[in-house]
């Protein structure tokens, strides 16, 4: 075949595709495994961080075992659901969903003197992307033990601020129930909240972000008030 035509110029090229794309294939389905481990490895780093244990890849895995004693999925009544992978629930898809099919991961966690600890995963909308995150309450699940909230594109120096240690702090021993037993939540205000049980300071600059995390909090937390009811102490 002549190599200077194009019915060969053609038939090289297609050869090339096949190869490459067969190629890259190969190898995308022989990394899956290696991706899917990271994932969960990376998910289970950021729910320690709730828990306020830092943790890295060499440590993560025992440290959760040693840590994260049950794991379960509920419906918005509170009640637990059998045969259903928690771990793997992905709450964007959830929300999605109406509120009676909805399904809602639970961690329960045990300090090393053998109090308990939850854990409820958070989801929500920000300034440019999807935001993230899990809660920690204490076993009275009204005050809160600690956070960790992330995100997928917000501004540096101004929304992305939620994933600093600084910011995740505020959250520490605040309120999602006022005094008469109403359901609350955590507000995020423009004016000083170091002595309100309820809210946290805003991000100066972040106004879009704050809101976003406001609102994931609210929304998130209400679909577990039945199971709260129902196992607070």
């Amino acid at each position: 075949m002549d190599r200077n035509s194009n019915k060969y110029t053609f038939i090289y090229a297609v050869i090339m595709v096949v190869v490459v794309a067969t190629i890259l294939t190969f190898v995308a389905v022989s990394l899956q495994p290696f991706q899917k481990q990271n994932v969960e490895l990376e998910k289970k780093k950021n729910i320690l961080a709730a828990f306020n244990v830092e943790s890295n890849p060499d440590n993560v895995e025992s440290l959760y075992k040693e840590i994260i004693v049950d794991v379960f999925a509920i419906n918005v009544e509170g009640d637990k659901l059998e045969n259903v992978d928690a771990f793997n629930i992905n709450l964007k898809d959830e929300l999605r969903k109406p509120p009676a099919e909805q399904k809602w991961p639970v961690y329960v966690a045990k300090t090393q003197n053998g109090d308990i600890k939850y854990i409820f995963p958070l989801y929500g909308k920000g300034l440019w992307g999807p935001i993230w995150g899990y809660i920690a309450f204490y076993e009275d699940l009204n005050h809160v033990f600690g956070v960790y909230f992330d995100h997928k594109s917000e501004t540096p120096g101004l929304g992305a601020e939620i994933s600093t240690s600084e910011f995740q702090k505020l959250f520490i021993d605040k309120m999602i129930f006022d005094d008469n037993g109403n359901f609350v939540s955590i507000d995020l205000i423009k004016t000083d909240a170091t002595d309100n049980n309820y809210a946290v300071d805003a991000i100066s600059g972040g106004t879009i972000t704050s809101h976003g995390v406001r609102d994931m909090l609210k929304t998130c937390l209400s679909a577990y008030l039945k199971f709260i009811e129902n196992n607070k102490k």
